[in-house]
């Protein structure tokens, strides 16, 4: 028996393109930044970069109300795939293919996002900046 499930909770990196592949289905790459729990203390980098796939009525629902900033959580599984870029080199990605991907924020007045009304048929949850299941009380 084996287990392959991944959730995290980030804010997207960029604005997300929605892109139809050759055999028509839709698909969705985008980036999540997740804050590291203890910020490190060396100069590196206080989160981890995800990369997240995900397809059809997710894609498209992620596509019309997600922008950069957003915080959304995701939850899939990981997969690996290996390529050759156009260098001629050999790479591996690891990415998370999204099963789900829920909207926890609201969008911003200045970022354009989706009007009010429409934001209605996104789930919507607690920031984490309001909750926080590990904090000492």
């Amino acid at each position: 028996m084996s287990i392959n499930r991944v959730v995290l909770v980030g804010r997207l990196t960029h604005d997300p393109e929605l892109r139809t592949t050759t055999t028509g289905k839709n698909m969705l790459d985008f980036q999540i930044a997740v804050t590291k729990r203890m910020k490190p203390t060396d100069g590196s980098p206080d989160a981890d970069f995800f990369r997240v796939k995900c397809w059809e009525k997710t894609a498209e629902i992620i596509s019309s109300y997600a922008n950069k900033g957003r915080l959304v959580a995701v939850e899939g599984r990981l997969q690996s795939r290996k390529y050759t870029d156009q260098n001629g080199a050999n790479r591996e990605v690891v990415e998370i293919v999204a099963d789900n991907v829920q909207l926890l924020d609201r969008p911003r007045d200045d970022a354009g996002g989706a009007p009010a009304s429409a934001t209605a048929a996104v789930s919507t949850a607690p920031t984490v900046e309001e909750y926080d299941p590990f904090a000492e009380e």
